[in-house]
């Protein structure tokens, strides 16, 4: 190992021990260690939960996702992790590419979550669902003008269409999905289609794709719906609508946070025990009303406010696509100059 990996080694480690949350303590059988790209509050109250229920504590690290999966990978099998939990398939898939899960398929796993929102061989659970579909102005745009990902590549949307940029893992998958769904020429076009609509540079974040709608510089865009339930939490007022796209087709492009079983765990049996536990009716309510997402046990029922935004037919494209499409994906958008 050369001084330039050494040092950035030494830069990975202090930056994850200042953000950890909980320090982590040594492994033991009634103890499981987590490391999470998902902030405390998304998590805290779910670990307390099954500790008061099990009996078993959880020690959590946060942090960065990226950096967490390079801490995996220079830990090796002397890390302390016995489960990794982050957002986006393609983040999860890059996670088992790594080889830093190992295959969990349970009985109770595959009862509560379908298939296309878990890895085919097991390497890592959806947990928390997340839609990300068309949002629109109520003032300027008549829903029945819209319908699917492709449509808004056509040229009534010219210089009306918002999106976020193309170096945020959410669009990404998105773009990954395009690809399954219609084929790289196809998809081609309509990547090249938004890029010809949009009205303004790509942004950086969804909120800026709804702020930016409600200046009135574009009418529709696409973000992940928690964004929207943020946004609506606080300005109940604002002339923004969610249109479910895709209903007649193919159905709207989902997403996950999930997690996984690290490949060296120390408490494998403990680590798949929270996994079905998170799987579970009570600890998908949690999810739910915590960041306005969408349980992954489809046997749940949302919370009130997200479910007030009706209900929608999902893309059933099995979501390791994310990752498998996603070095595709970002190539075609840089072809077709989607920055």
């Amino acid at each position: 190992m050369n001084v330039k990996t050494l040092i950035s080694s030494a830069v990975i480690f202090s930056v994850l021990t200042v953000s950890s949350v909980t320090a982590v303590q040594a492994a033991s059988d009634d103890s499981v260690t987590v490391y999470s790209s998902r902030k405390e509050h998304l998590i805290k109250p779910l670990f307390e939960a099954f500790t008061k229920d099990t009996g078993i504590k959880v020690d959590y690290l946060t942090g960065k996702g990226g950096a967490l999966i390079e801490r995996l990978k220079l830990e090796g099998d002397n890390t302390q992790a016995d489960m990794f939990m982050t957002v986006d398939a393609g983040n999860l898939w890059y996670t088992g590419s790594q080889g830093l899960f190992q295959s969990v398929q349970t009985e109770t796993l595959k009862s509560n979550i379908p298939a296309h929102l878990r890895d085919p061989n097991g390497l890592w659970t959806g947990l928390s669902v997340r839609a990300r579909t068309i949002v629109y102005s109520t003032e300027r745009v008549d829903p029945a003008d819209l319908s699917t990902y492709a449509d808004l590549s056509t040229d009534k949307w010219k210089g009306k269409l918002c999106l976020r940029t193309s170096k945020k893992i959410y669009t990404k998958s998105l773009a990954a999905s395009v690809i399954y769904n219609h084929g790289e020429d196809k998809a081609g076009d309509i990547i090249s289609g938004w890029v010809d609509n949009l009205a303004a540079t790509p942004n950086a974040k969804d909120s800026h794709v709804m702020n930016a709608i409600l200046a009135g510089q574009c009418d529709v865009g696409l973000v992940n719906t928690y964004y929207y339930g943020r946004l609506i939490a606080k300005n109940p007022n604002a002339p923004l609508k969610l249109f479910w796209a895709n209903q007649d087709t193919t159905g709207v492009h989902v997403n996950v946070s999930g997690a996984g079983v690290t490949k060296h765990a120390s408490n494998a049996a403990g680590a798949t025990k929270l996994l079905e536990y998170l799987s579970s009716a009570k600890a998908q309510a949690i999810y739910g009303s915590l960041n306005k997402e969408y349980p992954a046990n489809q046997n749940v029922a949302s919370d009130d406010v997200v479910s007030a935004w009706g209900s929608f037919k999902q893309d059933k494209m099995n979501l390791s696509q994310a990752g498998i499409l996603q070095a595709d994906a970002v190539k075609l958008m840089q072809l077709k100059g989607y920055r």
